[in-house]
């Protein structure tokens, strides 16, 4: 009879392990999507929504789309737009996540691109983290901390 009440015990025990992980990965899965501020949507149901694969011209604007700046809008010029907390970025944000000098956004050519200057918790472009300078496309989302900012013409 012990026998029997041990085996069940160490079952519970191992069930309420494995119940502890799956919740543990459920609600770091939701955090990383929500920080992002990205709906989980297929890339080709955003493309078709835009009316088409790519938006036609330059970009003229960044705008804040998600976080405490959202709905910002910046005019595009020559210069490049740095991000982050510094009081003399181009765009100041005030969020935990971002870092002093967190990214620069500059023009080469008639492209955007985006570079990450050594933050902390990184720049991401459209789900994938920023190493080098990547271009940037229009309506592509740009995440930094909490806040998202995207190109738009």
């Amino acid at each position: 009879m012990q026998g029997i009440v041990l085996q069940l015990t160490r079952v519970g025990f191992l069930l309420l392990l494995w119940l502890f992980v799956w919740a543990i990965l459920r609600t770091l899965s939701h955090d990383i999507y929500a920080a992002s501020g990205q709906r989980l949507t297929p890339r080709y149901e955003r493309r078709s929504r835009r009316g088409g694969d790519r938006p036609r011209g330059a970009a003229r604007y960044l705008v804040v789309t998600h976080g405490a700046l959202a709905n910002t809008r910046i005019t595009l010029g020559a210069q490049p737009v740095l991000v982050g907390r510094a009081d003399d970025s181009t765009l100041v944000l005030t969020d935990d996540y971002a870092s002093e000098r967190h990214a620069r956004i500059s023009r080469r050519g008639d492209d955007w691109y985006v570079e990450d200057l050594g933050s902390t918790n990184g720049t991401y472009l459209d789900r994938a983290k920023v190493t080098t300078a990547v271009k940037v496309p229009l309506a592509t989302p740009i995440r930094i901390g909490k806040t998202v900012i995207e190109l738009r013409p």
